[in-house]
């Protein structure tokens, strides 16, 4: 994050630990409210009506924290949690929530992300994994990039023996509007190294399919 972002700490959300923060670009947020005012009454409202008064604000935060991947480094993430470690077997974090906007008509799409990999000789924090796919889903993305994108970053990163990631989603420019299918859900899949093999491409598709839990 740069430094114009602004910190605002929310003290009424103070239950189990959680502390809810803002961080925003108090002046891309006022730049941004500034248009979507305009739209607003391009669409035939009016933007001075109570109910609206303070939306061109929320959306341009909103439109901000939804984009915010742009300023993260899957990279670096990656690279502040590797261990050396001789194992060698598959490890996979399944079911990663994704939200993310399509970059056609800034619609959102939805749905879990399944990632595995094949150490060589080094692994990194599970947790590093999940955050991988959020900064590159938190842009304005299409799900086949997007799912490049997050094999790419690991396999560069790791080098490990094989990456492999499914995502599974659904698009609301498929079910609000267009062919308007509320049921349709997206599948696309990439695959690296030891992952091209059939059995053990077979070995992730079964477990991400299964519910050990």
């Amino acid at each position: 994050m740069t430094s114009e972002i602004v910190k605002e700490m929310l003290k009424a959300n103070m239950m189990d630990g959680y502390e809810k923060l803002d961080l925003y670009n108090s002046e891309l947020v006022e730049k941004l409210a500034f248009h979507y005012k305009e739209i607003l009454g391009l669409l035939g409202e009016d933007p001075g009506r109570e109910g609206l008064l303070k939306t061109p604000g929320r959306v341009a935060k909103a439109m901000q924290f939804m984009t915010h991947g742009y300023d993260l480094d899957p990279e670096e993430m990656l690279k502040s949690a590797v261990f050396k470690e001789d194992y060698k077997e598959m490890v996979l974090v399944k079911d990663i929530e994704i939200y993310s906007l399509c970059e056609h008509h800034m619609l959102p799409f939805f749905g879990k992300a399944h990632v595995a990999y094949i150490p060589n000789e080094h692994i990194v924090g599970l947790s590093k994994i999940p955050r991988v796919v959020d900064a590159f889903a938190r842009r304005l993305q299409v799900q086949e990039r997007l799912t490049r994108q997050i094999k790419d970053c690991i396999q560069v990163t790791l080098k490990p023996l094989g990456v492999a990631v499914v995502i599974e989603a659904v698009h609301m420019c498929m079910s609000m509007r267009g062919i308007q299918k509320q049921n349709s859900v997206t599948t696309t899949s990439d695959f690296t190294g030891e992952f091209k093999k059939s059995a053990t491409r077979e070995e992730f598709i079964h477990l991400i399919g299964s519910r050990l839990h």
